[in-house]
């Protein structure tokens, strides 16, 4: 058998900056970067220069009327009928708005999108709430992978009680045949994501947006590693926030600052191999 080789980035973006987002988002969005603004705009051109030339990418946009975010699906199925050989399409819906239900059929039905991210504490709406069940029920009859935001946010009005892992826990038992993924290792809830993660072969978490935090994130794959989840790891980015050649530097760059130390080190092997995870077989993706 040949072995994968490619790298999937399970975790982009796709949107028009500043038009999709309030401004009290864009303010509140400069806590990401110290107090300076940032500047979110995305364009295939500068992914692809900053990623190896064979990678696909799970992309999708966002919808969190609590937040001020708010892109329309359509931009991202056009995104990917640009570039239908390296993007995947998920839809988005916010569940927290009236007629999300249609949304959620139309993407799939008309635009062809595969799968769906969820903006839990950005809508404010909780992983586990009953009201959900239409969107797990449609997710596990068609397959469709959900991808979830766990974890902080520089957003003031998103509540932290909505990010947490745990809050998977009741949905992954009630819908086992939906793929999950918890966006971010939940961090700064790093151990809970991966506790649950172990104990559901159903859901699933990726990395990105980690590596510019290195001691967290090697203390995070270090607690991965302790507790024999390495499988269960997928690579991603959060482009337009980093990249994919940044990602993979910073994570084959987490052992560097240990020399001269006795600390333990990652295994430099199960990094490799979450760089080249075939999360679409994972995710049933692959074809």
């Amino acid at each position: 058998m040949v072995p994968f080789t490619m790298t999937i980035d399970v975790h982009s973006h796709c949107w028009r900056f500043p038009e999709d987002f309030s401004a009290d988002f864009i303010r509140q969005a400069q806590r990401a970067r110290g107090g300076q603004p940032v500047d979110l705009r995305v364009r295939f051109e500068d992914y692809a220069a900053s990623a190896p030339p064979d990678t696909r990418t799970i992309v999708f946009g966002g919808k969190a009327r609590l937040s001020g975010v708010w892109v329309d699906d359509r931009l991202v199925a056009d995104y990917v009928a640009a570039h239908p050989d390296r993007l995947i399409g998920f839809l988005s819906v916010d569940p927290t708005q009236d007629g999300w239900e249609r949304e959620l059929r139309a993407g799939r039905e008309e635009l062809g999108l595969r799968g769906i991210k969820l903006l839990p504490m950005y809508a404010g709406f909780s992983m586990d709430d009953a009201r959900l069940d239409p969107l797990w029920r449609y997710a596990e009859q068609h397959a469709l992978p959900v991808l979830l935001h766990a974890g902080t946010t520089f957003i003031a009005q998103a509540p932290l009680a909505f990010t947490l892992p745990r809050l998977i826990e009741p949905v992954a038992l009630k819908f086992p045949g939906v793929k999950i993924i918890l966006a971010h290792l939940g961090h700064p809830y790093e151990a809970e994501c991966l506790v649950t993660i172990r104990k559901h072969d159903n859901v699933f978490a990726d990395v990105s947006a980690l590596h510019y935090r290195p001691f967290q994130l090697y203390h995070s794959l270090m607690l991965a590693q302790e507790y024999g989840v390495w499988p269960k790891l997928l690579f991603g980015t959060d482009y337009p926030f980093t990249t994919v050649n940044a990602s993979i530097a910073g994570l084959r760059a987490l052992n560097d600052m240990l020399e001269g130390t006795k600390l333990p080190r990652l295994d430099v092997n199960q990094i490799e191999a979450l760089i080249q995870r075939d999360s679409l077989k994972l995710l049933g993706l692959e074809k």
